[in-house]
């Protein structure tokens, strides 16, 4: 085993560039994570990396020994998922990805009860709004909001989400009402928007009468964590875009109140990306059935209760 193990550390090292960074996610000390790579390095009789103070590149043993050493750990993945599919007795660690907001409010509430179902899995959650890569990232799914970039991965749709542009009360009193996409570029309001490092350029697609379009909007205000500009609306500070399953709340309260729509916001897809070797995995595919049926419920709920208070008089 612990040669398998040091073949899974120099695979994380190799991914993510760095011994830290590899140590962190396998949740072992940078010693522990040097130790295994000198080990099968000795083993070998070859140098795996190039070390330097700032640096850590592989060497061309090193990419040589990758390709196998991935193929190595997908064959005993699959061995230990067809031999837990037999005893019944799901285990293991699943790693998880999830947009903050939808992570938060979908997600971890949902992970306590499906524990006390799979006493011997464990959940490693990790909420981000920026994209994951499920391969170098060592996730085994990932939810998100939008259209994913690598169409090699396996798709699973959660919902269509419906989206809902606005404001806080005393920003509309200030600043007036925006009813349509082109008041928002017209240069008069703020749009809070969520940007991070690698992000295109952000656009906000809304309903016209001529089908959906584009709208370039600006604002003084940018962040790569949803919940903030969540509050930066609530503060007055802009118009926020947002799934209505995560303003609900506000909305229903009035702490937030629907701007623009006479041009509303196109939903957006929630889905949960996969690769097909990871759903052979039993423990893949209960938690996938398990979180997407009452993630789909739970966002159908707050769009209903949304509707039903905001249209109110």
């Amino acid at each position: 085993m612990s040669y398998l193990d040091n073949i899974r550390t120099f695979v994380r090292v190799y991914e993510l560039g760095s011994m830290s960074a590899a140590g962190r996610d396998l949740r072992i000390s940078p010693a522990v994570t040097s130790a295994r790579i000198s080990q099968l390095e000795d083993y070998l009789g070859v140098r795996l990396f190039q070390r330097t103070t700032r640096n850590l590149s592989p060497t061309e043993q090193g990419k040589a020994f990758y390709t196998g050493a991935v193929s190595v750990l997908e064959t005993v993945d699959a061995a230990e998922a067809k031999v837990m599919h037999l005893t019944e007795v799901p285990r293991g660690s699943l790693f998880v990805a999830a947009p903050l907001g939808a992570g938060r409010r979908l997600v971890a509430p949902q992970v306590p009860e499906f524990l006390d179902e799979f006493p011997e899995i464990s959940i490693r959650l990790r909420l981000t709004d920026r994209s994951v890569d499920l391969t170098t990232e060592g996730l085994d799914l990932a939810f998100f909001l939008g259209q994913p970039e690598d169409s090699n991965l396996r798709i699973r749709k959660v919902a269509d989400c419906q989206r809902v542009l606005c404001a806080s009360p005393e920003y509309i009193a200030r600043e007036g009402t925006p009813n349509s996409g082109a008041d928002l570029v017209s240069g008069t309001h703020d749009c809070l928007n969520l940007r991070y490092p690698g992000a295109a350029e952000f656009q906000w697609m809304l309903q016209t009468p001529d089908g959906p379009k584009r709208y370039a909007v600006s604002g003084r205000y940018e962040c790569d964590d949803g919940d903030v500009l969540t509050d930066w609306a609530l503060a007055g500070h802009g118009i926020a875009l947002k799934p209505v399953f995560e303003v609900a709340d506000h909305l229903c309260e009035g702490r937030l109140v629907p701007v623009v729509t006479q041009t509303p916001p196109v939903p957006i897809q929630m889905a949960c990306l996969y690769t097909h070797r990871r759903h052979q995995d039993p423990k893949t595919r209960l938690f996938m059935d398990f979180i997407t049926e009452r993630m789909g419920r739970a966002v159908r709920e707050a769009e209903a209760r949304v509707a039903k208070e905001v249209s109110r008089p």
